[in-house]
């Protein structure tokens, strides 16, 4: 933004003189002009009165010199030159300051014929138009030096809540923060203003303050996700190095033991690893995969048939809507399916391994929902939000094996809400436990449907 080399103040102060000097002097232009033209017809006005004087003194006899008399008054003299050569009067001597008008006289006797010449003298008058033409200057001088002060304290008293806005953006430069100017009106321009940068001081103090909180949620993150790998990488070193020294001295069930804990544990890394990748991608706004029509009642299905595999002893029923009964869904098939085996592996950690877990299907007015509903001792109200916090679990020991990785339901709502829906922990039914809805957006009779045989690109179903 150009400023100039001059501030605001002086700039409206000149501007605002600059305009009364050109309507003064065109004032002053059209009082002299008026002033000139008024003379000028009383001059002429005064010449003809003279000379119509004189014209009916000779029609009337009156001689030569009583007519040269009665014309000539203050300021004007009347010289009358008969037929034969006789003049009467003073002369009239010509020059810049001289007026003269002459007329033929219609009379009797020696007036007969003659030339009466009446003149004045304008030295009176052009010393009036001087003397106005210095007053006009004077007072148009004084009234530009006097409006120059008045307008440099009216400009200064007017800007005076500009001040107000720099020194603010200085303090909050400086440091102190929450200041606003709270204008009293906002229906001028520097109220305007001054509610504006209010407004953006807000939203700016909001963003500064949303980013350090972003920030100390990252280092925590960082910090958590640290002790979380710290765990199942100090298991299999422990494992490794016990296989490593102990050599043939260890009696197979020993060695098996030990494979099997550097397996278990490599298998809890790279479950971990994989939910830190998808939450990351979830962060960095991964792009939108190509989506296709789901019945989430098929989707349900195969992700209880695999709870069915990996937890035999936990009774799982699947209820609602059945495929093809209004709940397809417009969403890729792999997310939708991390995101309801996620829901379910968070019902059988709370449900135990010989609990239940219930999943319903159905279609409602906002949309499909996916119900998982455990016979755990659910969630306590006050911590069904904080649950989709990242690394954030209800178990007293961070380090119970059974224990997830406290990623599973943050990654389950960052799927849902990137296709439009999102995931709570609701009030249960009578009877406890802790009841997940998952709700997408329905699949309408007019929604263009893509091609159904499209190919997705790999991505990892996090759980």
């Amino acid at each position: 933004m150009r400023t100039g080399p001059i501030s605001l103040r002086a700039r409206v102060t000149l501007a605002v003189i600059a305009v009364l000097a050109v309507v003064l002097t065109a004032l002053g232009i059209a009082v002299q002009t008026v002033f000139v033209g008024q003379s000028e017809r009383a001059l002429e006005s005064t010449l003809a009165g003279r000379v119509q004087l004189g014209r009916q003194l000779a029609r009337a006899g009156v001689g030569p010199q009583q007519i040269v008399n009665r014309v000539s008054t203050e300021g004007v003299t009347a010289t009358l030159q008969t037929r034969n050569g006789m003049l009467y009067g003073t002369g009239v001597t010509a020059g810049p300051r001289t007026r003269t008008v002459s007329a033929t006289l219609n009379g009797t006797g020696r007036v007969a014929g003659a030339t009466l010449t009446v003149a004045v003298d304008t030295t009176l008058v052009d010393q009036a138009r001087d003397r106005l033409r210095r007053v006009l200057v004077t007072a148009s001088l004084a009234a530009l030096l006097i409006s120059a002060a008045l307008l440099t304290v009216i400009v200064r008293w007017s800007l005076r809540p500009l001040a107000g806005v720099s020194g603010l953006a200085r303090r909050i430069t400086a440091g102190q923060r929450g200041e606003r100017l709270r204008p009293d009106r906002t229906d001028t321009e520097i109220g305007q203003t001054a509610a504006a940068l209010d407004e953006m001081l807000d939203e700016l103090e909001g963003a500064e303050a949303r980013a350090r909180l972003a920030d100390e949620r990252s280092r925590r993150f960082l910090a958590d996700a640290a002790h979380e790998l710290r765990t199942p990488v100090t298991g299999m070193r422990a494992a490794a190095e016990s296989l490593l020294h102990a050599g043939p001295s260890l009696t197979p069930e020993d060695r098996q033991q030990l494979e099997a804990l550097v397996v278990r544990e490599a298998s809890r890394t790279g479950r971990l690893v994989a939910d830190l990748l998808a939450v990351a991608r979830l962060d960095a706004g991964d792009p939108v995969r190509p989506r296709v029509p789901t019945d989430l009642a098929v989707v349900a299905a195969e992700e209880l048939a695999r709870l069915a595999v990996t937890h035999p002893a936990v009774r799982g029923t699947l209820a609602g809507s059945g495929a093809g009964t209004g709940v397809t869904v417009l969403a890729d098939p792999e997310q939708v399916a991390g995101t309801i085996g996620n829901l379910l592996d968070n019902a059988v950690r709370a449900a135990g391994p010989t609990g239940e877990v219930t999943l319903t299907v159905h279609a409602r007015a906002d949309g499909v929902c996916v119900d998982v509903l455990d016979s755990g001792p659910g969630v306590p109200e006050a911590d069904r939000e904080r649950v989709f916090e990242r690394l954030v679990r209800l178990d007293a020991d961070r380090s119970q094996p059974a224990g997830g990785s406290g990623l599973g339901l943050a990654i389950a709502r960052g799927y849902a809400r990137a296709h439009g829906g999102d995931v709570r922990c609701l009030e249960p039914p009578p009877g406890g436990g802790a009841l997940f809805r998952l709700t997408l957006p329905a699949l309408g009779p007019g929604t263009a449907e893509p091609d159904a045989t499209q190919t997705l690109p790999p991505h990892p179903t996090n759980r």
